[in-house]
């Protein structure tokens, strides 16, 4: 199921940053210790084949023959040489991926994947990602947000809008003008917009979005500059310069935006800027429970019979062979597009229900994850070595192996000796990963129904939000622990001696 929110731990101070993010891009390549790596922003994780296509010479031509798809629905180049910059920037510029270069970093948009394929679908909040991109885009302003800011787009079901946005757009479908608390002008349809943590919201009308979207990402710019703190994200804003819905209905009718508050008795700002008592809303607003899994693999079925597929990479790494397989049968059979999944996954939409089905068992074949009884499903990892200097351990390797064994996390030793490994041609001989010495194992309910995230160091780059069990490789071996909303993950004892892991982290 989809991860739940990741609000900053109880009692912790917000950080002071005294620098800008150092976030890579396309055009801020970052260092990495198997080469240069370029992260490519993808706003609702949309893709033309030609642009995927793109994509892979890139990875073909410059890099290490393979894309990752990160947790934010963009992709990553690894293994880039230096002074590949231009040419690499030439190729994403021709294929219309670098529409702004002063803002290609800041197009964080995560919008609900299934969006106007399947039979749930509530609204279609694609169109809005499209737009708020286009204005970020034309906003000088907006070049001050740091590349980790970030915008989710959820369609109504709860699929996204629970993954740690900054400025959070949650759609609502048939709201009329009689007792709903919508602005005039909704027009039957509207989104709440929540501001990190903030439990209100504000009720806007649909073709006020994007705009709205922008107008509270430049009140938080507005809050950090008035703080001095340096923020990256709201949650970093410090006491007493927190965004909260009321601050930002306030930047919303100062830019024409109306907005109705959302939390016990709301009020609207209207166009004379007095604040009217309105209706009361039944109860505060709450993220909406998802109902259906966005991240299974498999056939989506669509309305007038068209399928889409849906597809996650092992570990969220895709060879340039398997990425040109899917965007041929993009090209070939669906409608010229793809989307990336914050599951590390891709969905191809527009096949017919007499492809699908041959399509699905062709990627199948090709490696993807296609079943959502896979044991791959919800399985991820950092970098690791050899990619990460900071990773203790090959962490990829060891999850694979504990995959094919059967273990979705590493097992604990028997007292006469280390547990077998799968055995030479599945991790190459190598032994199942082992927990540190009197490290607990978590029930084998999370086991079943959180996902599992192996790091190779306590930064836990990539790491899922909200509850999930956390794999970490220490200098004795791997700790395993439940990570739960309120709490942050559990530091390992500090190693006597500085020690390095090796594939089995022992």
């Amino acid at each position: 199921m989809p991860p739940s929110p990741s609000p900053r731990p109880h009692g912790t101070e917000p950080p002071i940053r005294d620098r800008g993010d150092a976030c890579p891009g396309a055009l801020r390549l970052h260092s990495a210790a198997d080469g240069r790596l370029a992260r490519v922003r993808l706003p609702a994780g949309d893709l033309t084949a030609r642009q995927a296509e793109t994509l892979a010479d890139a990875a073909d031509r410059l890099g290490d023959g393979h894309l990752s798809l990160t947790s934010r629905g963009n992709a990553e180049l690894r293994g880039l040489p230096d002074g590949c910059g231009a040419q690499l920037a030439a190729l994403l510029r021709d294929a219309g991926l670098l529409p702004s270069e002063r803002h290609e970093r800041i197009r964080n948009i995560l919008a609900s994947p299934l969006a106007g394929l399947d039979r749930h679908t509530p609204a279609d909040v694609r169109l809005w990602a499209r737009e708020l991109d286009q204005l970020l885009c034309a906003s000088n302003s907006a070049t001050a947000l740091s590349g980790r800011f970030l915008f989710v787009l959820d369609d109504g079901r709860g699929d996204v809008a629970t993954l740690g946005g900054d400025v959070s757009l949650v759609a609502e479908g048939g709201w009329g003008l009689s007792g709903s608390g919508c602005p005039d002008g909704a027009g039957g349809s509207s989104a709440l917009l929540r501001v990190g943590d903030d439990p209100a919201a504000l009720r806007i009308a649909g073709p006020d979005v994007p705009r709205a979207a922008l107008a509270a990402a430049e009140a938080f710019l507005a809050a950090a500059e008035a703080s001095g703190s340096g923020a990256w994200r709201v949650r970093e804003l410090p006491d007493g310069y927190g965004l909260t819905a009321r601050v930002v209905a306030e930047r919303l009718h100062a830019a024409g935006i109306e907005a109705a508050y959302v939390a016990g008795t709301a009020y609207v700002a209207g166009a004379a800027g007095e604040a009217a008592q309105v209706a009361t809303a039944s109860a505060p607003y709450t993220a909406p429970a998802p109902y259906v899994d966005s991240s299974a693999p498999g056939v989506i079925e669509g309305a007038d019979g068209e399928r889409a597929l849906s597809v996650l990479a092992p570990l969220g790494r895709l060879s340039v062979a398997q990425w040109r397989l899917l965007t041929g049968v993009a090209d070939a059979d669906g409608v010229g597009a793809l989307r990336l999944t914050p599951w590390r996954g891709i969905v191809i939409p527009g096949l017919s229900a007499d492809t699908a089905d041959a399509r699905l068992r062709e990627l199948s074949d090709a490696g993807l994850i296609t079943d959502p009884d896979s044991p791959w499903h919800r399985i991820g990892a950092c970098t690791g070595r050899p990619g990460c200097a900071k990773s203790r351990t090959d962490v990829r390797a060891d999850a694979t192996a504990s995959v094919r064994a059967g273990t979705p996390v590493p097992v604990a030793c028997p007292d006469d000796g280390p547990v077998p490994g799968p055995g030479p041609g599945e991790g190459e001989g190598e032994g199942v990963p082992s927990l540190a010495p009197g490290a607990p194992r978590p029930d084998k309910h999370a086991l079943r129904h959180l996902p599992v995230y192996w790091s190779g160091c306590e930064r836990r780059c990539g790491h899922p939000h909200g509850a999930w069990v956390d794999v970490l490789a220490t200098a004795d071996g791997y700790r395993v622990s439940v990570v739960r909303p309120e709490s942050p993950p559990a530091a390992p004892p500090a190693p006597a001696t500085p020690a390095t892991a090796t594939s089995r982290a022992s």
